[in-house]
């Protein structure tokens, strides 16, 4: 099976201590790149995030966001007396040396630490968002391995259109040859007078091997081969099935140099448009 690199998850996270939604997107790239975009108290996951991804992928421009909405606290504010008495204590000895200095209350309850709330246990909070990204890469995956499987379907009918190209020029390739070879003859017989027989069986001899693709569609018989070999190998092979599509090119190209009929010619630009549909697509493979 082949993954594509194109692909969109979507994964929200409900708790007590509020709700967050994680976002995973990808698009095609050469080698693997990923882009974190984390609350600043999250920042800590980075690393461990880019572990998951590197555990599940080969290729691809991937972008995580998690959005964070803590819950209002709700409940009763605490008032650390001891600490609160110990600020009192020192603020009265401050009060005896300076006696027009007033003692705040307010001053004393906005001192950090003597005003206490629940606070979440952010371990707990992390374990939680984790297993919330788990679920979101799984969907993630899911994605590309289903537009993988479209785009393998389309590789394959693609292969399949040119082994049906290739056999009937096949089937047309003698027709072809005797058809370029009675031209030659015509021809050469008006100029023979002037030419040594020798020579002139030399000058046919070449320009019907000059004409003769046989070579070119056994090769692209192999790449078909070859191409489905990795289809059904799958995995990560985006980077193989480009290599395969300049081999197909490669002959197609030549295959359209030594047209010699209008069915060569034509098939030669069915080929082409086939190949680069298919090289289009492979540029999502993974």
């Amino acid at each position: 099976m082949i993954h594509s690199m194109t692909a969109f998850a979507r994964h929200e996270v409900k708790a007590t201590w509020g709700n967050a939604v994680w976002e995973i997107r990808s698009v095609n790239q050469r080698y693997l790149e990923s882009y974190f975009r984390l609350p600043e108290q999250f920042r800590g996951l980075e690393s461990l995030l880019r572990d998951k991804l590197r555990q599940s992928l080969q290729r691809g421009k991937v972008e995580v966001n998690l959005r964070y909405n803590a819950a209002q606290q709700s409940g009763d504010l605490k008032i650390n007396e001891a600490f609160a008495g110990q600020l009192i204590k020192a603020a009265q000895a401050l009060s005896a040396q300076c006696p027009q200095a007033q003692l705040n209350i307010a001053d004393i309850l906005r001192w950090p630490g003597v005003m206490e709330t629940q606070e979440e246990d952010m371990d707990s909070v992390q374990a939680e968002l984790l297993a919330g990204f788990d679920i979101a890469m799984k969907d993630f995956l899911a994605g590309r391995g289903r537009e993988g499987v479209a785009i393998e379907q389309l590789i394959r009918d693609r292969l399949d259109q040119i082994t049906t190209h290739v056999a009937n020029l096949r089937v047309h390739l003698p027709q072809a040859l005797q058809w370029q070879r009675d031209k030659m003859l015509t021809r050469l017989q008006e100029i023979k007078a002037e030419m040594d027989q020798n020579r002139l069986e030399q000058e046919m001899a070449f320009l019907a091997q000059k004409s003769d693709v046989a070579e070119e569609l056994d090769r692209l018989d192999a790449h078909i081969k070859e191409t489905r070999h990795h289809l059904k190998q799958g995995g990560a092979i985006g980077r193989r099935l480009d290599f395969m599509m300049q081999e197909f090119n490669r002959e197609s190209n030549t295959l359209s140099s030594k047209a010699i009929s209008t069915e060569i010619t034509n098939t030669a630009v069915e080929l082409k448009v086939l190949i680069e549909q298919m090289r289009e697509q492979i540029q999502n493979v993974e």
